[in-house]
């Protein structure tokens, strides 16, 4: 199986650290209540993945106040994931109180097409690619980033991917380069003006002036930026970073 955005993540059932009877979906909630991230690590006591965890942990607040659960996945027996999560808080400070999922025989990694066979453990077994993938209530997979053993990951940048995520769910806009919650957002693509003045009103997005539209009458203008609606209004923006003409 190769998964790609919009697939439906399947369903993890088996051990956790905690408990014998997992199941991802049920965790998530089976009626679309919470958004969930799936954080793929090579192996238990990895000192990159130890550091990821401990980050992932002090961000739990973070996560939960934007409805997200978090769950760890690695090719490893539950006992072996108690000693790890030991090891997490010494060198971390923070405990793991999410669930990470074992999967000591790779039936799940196999499933998912997940495991590097250029990245072997002390048995000449292959090992997970450290993935993460952000799923929607509905179990689809709305973003997926992979990274090499030797890169750790940015929560912040995970953060943010959320909160993109979660906007544009319900939102007819797209985040620009660099967004962050609160800054300008795209008007999104498919919307002609006359869709966007309905949408944001007369004068509610900026079109920026570009020489390939320069003296067309145009029904859409493919580059317009209103403000983040699910902010207040507020001056600034990247409305000031641009040339741009107000829309009317």
């Amino acid at each position: 199986m190769v998964l790609t955005i919009n697939d439906k993540f399947p369903n993890l059932n088996g051990d956790t650290q905690d408990t014998s009877n997992f199941d991802l979906y049920e965790y998530l909630g089976n009626n679309n209540e919470s958004w969930g991230i799936i954080f793929m690590h090579p192996g238990d006591y990895t000192p990159v993945c130890t550091t990821e965890l401990g980050m992932a942990a002090s961000k739990k607040a973070d996560f939960d106040a934007r409805n997200v659960k978090m769950c760890g996945f690695s090719c490893n027996s539950a006992e072996s994931h108690r000693g790890w999560v030991e090891d997490i808080k010494a060198a971390t400070g923070y405990d793991v109180d999410f669930p990470l999922f074992c999967d000591p025989d790779r039936e799940k990694s196999v499933e998912l097409g997940i495991l590097d066979e250029t990245n072997k453990d002390t048995k000449g077994l292959p090992m997970t690619v450290r993935s993460v993938f952000i799923l929607k209530p509905d179990k689809t997979i709305a973003l997926m980033m992979t990274y090499p053993a030797t890169c750790g990951r940015n929560f912040d940048e995970i953060l943010r991917c959320v909160d993109s995520l979660q906007l544009t769910s319900g939102e007819s806009v797209a985040t620009p380069v660099n967004w962050k919650k609160g800054d300008d957002v795209i008007v999104n693509f498919p919307l002609t003006d006359a869709d966007a003045d309905d949408k944001f009103g007369k004068g509610g997005y900026r079109v920026i002036d570009l020489p390939s539209e320069k003296g067309k009458e145009l029904t859409k203008h493919y580059l317009r930026y209103t403000k983040d609606p699910s902010k207040p209004k507020r001056g600034g923006g990247l409305f000031s970073m641009f040339s741009k003409k107000e829309k009317k």
